[in-house]
């Protein structure tokens, strides 16, 4: 879909209906009156967006939300009733003519640039830059936080789950009954998705967004059958004959068969348990992947999977797997592969031995990688509460703050020096090193030339004189790009597949001691000598002088 499609269709493609002007802070609007009383209707601002400090006791970020704050802003408009609400809910001296002025703003004169959605990014340096009239860009502060702080929060904790599983193992998102709300379920979805994992259980997000929407059956669906006279149907026809089969005849039989292999007795199995798997079965025989914890996995559980997983391969259906929900998950999944490979040994089934074996309940990150630890044989995470909750830190904390004003640089003090604000408008940079990794994320002023490969540059600490580098880039990365200007798309945002690819490759970028989970190094990110000297002189015209007596 090309930029002028994209603006033409945008206005059905949101994500979320109710992302609109009045999704805000009262104090914007409040703030906006009282510009426009102060007669700032023409004041040109730059603000930028942008986070202190990386989340989850990590050293990156993955930038996410873009897309959605293309489609706020194309669709930034007060209606009538918006215009109605207002007038109810504000002071009464306000003066009608700011309604209208409300009534007619549009983003037309609004300039956004960003770094690439799906980016590996770091404190201090801008995710998005907007510029334009004072007002507007004061009034798109609170909508633009909340779309890029969650987004950008969840596609960073799906990253590391993604990284401590290994590429080999499969993450679903299994978290929206978990997920703050139905708004907070559906973007856990696509932002798991964008870091990482490659499916999800929620069946909205796999319409809107084209996600794999994976799941199978609850506890509930085992507990629902009480013995072998619940199957109300049990035959089947042959995948490739078409000829009738016994599902249930075959499943009895082969019970006996595997227990005699496996050690367990078939009186311990449950028989309200092959009951449901087998009725789920008789339902999915091209996908059967059966919950078997809800009794006992070694005793009943598996031995009741491997049954019907047999009577449906003797009807030409190869069973997927199963998923574990309970127990020490560790243990049990190499019991489950031993009884795999056993069986496929004795009955000459080599596909038996691979069967899939998926684990969820209540799985973290330290969970994985106690897991790793313990050799476990999971070739499937199914993650819910701590995924899409980010239970390890529940925001950001991503920050906008205005940095120019009618051409004239801003700083924000603090006696915090963590909260100073690094002034005006600034072009953001990626330099690389010799061996191909990212080395350092340069700020510099936006009328300072580039750096340039192979050309020294000086980096420095924004605040701490002393800490400063020289560095000579083999490869040089702008990281800005706009977005929008004039009213409308001006580069398109990537597919969320493509967006997907990249979070891959710019993780791909940083050297593993910056991406390891325990004690991570520090990623370096620097200004200019230009833009040092700024800040710093900055900072004493607008640092109150303090008198001693």
């Amino acid at each position: 879909m090309s930029c002028e499609e994209l603006n033409k269709n945008i206005k059905m493609a949101r994500q979320n209906g109710i992302v609109q002007p009045l999704l805000t802070d009262l104090y914007q609007i409040t703030m906006a009156y009282a510009y426009w009383k102060a007669g700032k209707v023409n004041d040109v601002a730059v603000f930028d967006l942008f986070f202190r400090t990386n989340p989850f006791q990590g050293e990156f970020t993955i930038f996410a939300g873009l897309e959605e704050c293309l489609k706020f802003l194309v669709n930034f408009h007060y209606s009538e009733s918006d215009i109605e609400y207002l007038m109810q809910t504000l002071p009464e001296n306000i003066e009608p003519e700011f309604y209208g002025y409300l009534k007619d703003l549009t983003c037309k004169d609004i300039k956004l640039s960003a770094i690439e959605e799906g980016s590996v990014v770091f404190p201090r340096v801008p995710l998005l830059r907007v510029e334009g009239p004072l007002i507007v860009a004061q009034l798109l502060e609170t909508t633009l936080l909340t779309l890029v702080n969650f987004a950008s929060l969840m596609a960073t904790n799906a990253a590391r789950y993604r990284m401590v599983a290994g590429k080999n193992v499969s993450l679903l998102e299994f978290g929206l009954r978990r997920a703050q709300g139905p708004d907070g379920g559906l973007s856990a979805s696509k932002y798991a998705y964008i870091g990482g994992f490659d499916g999800t259980s929620n069946v909205l997000a796999g319409k809107m967004f084209n996600i794999p929407v994976k799941g199978t059956h609850a506890h509930s669906f085992v507990t629902s059958f009480s013995n072998l006279n619940d199957i109300q149907s049990v035959t089947i026809r042959h995948m490739d004959t078409q000829d009738p089969c016994n599902l249930l005849e075959l499943a009895t039989e082969w019970r006996k068969r595997v227990s005699a292999i496996i050690d367990i007795s078939p009186d311990e199995a449950s028989d309200g348990e092959l009951a449901a798997l087998l009725s789920y079965a008789l339902a999915f025989p091209t996908g059967f992947l059966a919950l078997v914890d809800t009794y006992d996995v070694k005793r009943s559980g598996l031995l009741n999977f491997c049954a019907v997983a047999l009577a449906l391969n003797d009807c030409g259906y190869r069973a997927v797997g199963i998923r574990i929900d309970s127990g020490d998950l560790a243990y049990l999944s190499v019991l489950a592969r031993e009884t795999f490979e056993n069986i496929a040994e004795v009955l000459k089934l080599p596909w038996f031995a691979k069967l899939t074996i998926v684990a969820s309940n209540d799985i973290n990150e330290e969970t994985i990688l106690s897991l790793n630890e313990q050799g476990h044989k999971i070739d499937c995470f199914g993650i819910g509460t701590h995924l899409v909750t980010c239970q390890r830190q529940p925001a950001l904390g991503c920050v906008y703050k205005l940095v120019e004003i009618n051409g004239h640089p801003r700083i924000k003090l603090s006696q915090d020096v963590g909260k100073v604000t690094i002034p005006g408008h600034k072009q953001a940079y990626r330099l690389f090193g010799a061996d191909g990794h990212a080395l350092i994320d340069l700020l510099q002023r936006s009328s300072e030339p580039a750096p340039e490969v192979g050309q020294k540059v000086l980096c420095r600490h924004p605040f701490q004189e002393s800490k400063r580098a020289y560095v000579s880039p083999s490869k040089v990365e702008h990281l800005y790009k706009v977005y929008w200007r004039d009213g409308k798309v001006t580069t398109m945002p990537k597919p969320l597949s493509e967006v997907r690819e990249r979070v891959q490759s710019t993780l791909k970028t940083l050297r593993q001691d910056i991406k390891r989970n325990l004690n991570p190094t520090p990623y370096k990110v620097a200004v200019s000598d230009d833009l040092y000297n700024f800040i710093h002189d900055l900072w004493l015209q607008n640092a109150p002088i303090g008198e001693l007596s």
